[in-house]
């Protein structure tokens, strides 16, 4: 088989999962009555990925591994620049100054109506402090996403999410299989060569959502 490493962002080293929590779950209280500022969310999340990036993803494609990550920039992209308004040219120089401009080979946005994907997040165990924005929050926020997909329609395949998991999956795992054979055999383990192997089963419990892979150190970064 493959070495494959999956991660996620928010988080993926100890620090970085601190940082997640402390984004994910902060909420005022009646005695403390400060919230997460824009800036300080946006800084808050690049602080995480540059730790993600320096102590996980560079190792892992140093070696040669496939990189499968829960959410990157185009998440801050979506949510900061588009959801809160920050300005997009500030992130894309924050994310090459926190990354070195590491950019996924591939990526694949999951596409929810707005309204849909709040339905399901509803239904999941725990509501995170995002989950309880409002709907014109994540609509901006899903317009966001689609407009990446559009300036970037090599890198990013949109797929429609309201189609059952089975589905999702075969499609991702076709789109996938010719970057996969055109690995060096530097990326497999050290197990029988399984090229056909069925990639992990896709969940879709959220709304626009991106899951990237990256495939070596030199076709993850920007020229």
């Amino acid at each position: 088989g493959y070495q494959v490493l999956e991660t996620r962002e928010p988080g993926g080293t100890p620090l970085a999962e601190a940082i997640r929590r402390l984004l994910l779950s902060y909420s005022k209280t009646k005695s403390n009555n400060e919230i997460i500022t824009p800036e300080c969310e946006t800084a808050l999340i690049l602080a995480a990925r540059s730790q993600h990036v320096a102590h996980v993803i560079r190792p892992a494609l140093a070696k040669g591994m496939i990189v499968l990550c829960d959410r990157f920039f185009d998440s801050t992209l979506a949510y900061q620049g588009y959801g809160r308004h920050r300005d997009i040219t500030f992130l894309k120089h924050s994310h090459q100054f926190a990354t070195e401009g590491l950019t996924p080979h591939l990526t694949f946005l999951l596409d929810l109506p707005t309204q849909e994907g709040l339905t399901r997040r509803q239904k999941a165990r725990h509501q995170n402090r995002l989950d309880q924005e409002s709907l014109d929050f994540h609509q901006r926020v899903r317009r966001g996403f689609l407009a990446l997909a559009k300036q970037h329609p090599q890198r990013i395949q949109k797929l429609d999410a309201r189609q059952s998991p089975d589905i999702l999956n075969t499609l991702i795992a076709s789109i996938m299989s010719p970057l996969i054979q055109a690995l060096p055999s530097t990326c497999l383990a050290q197990t029988n060569h399984q090229p056909n192997r069925p990639i992990k089963r896709v969940q879709t419990n959220k709304g626009a959502h991106q899951h990237g892979i990256s495939r070596s150190r030199r076709a993850s970064t920007t020229n």
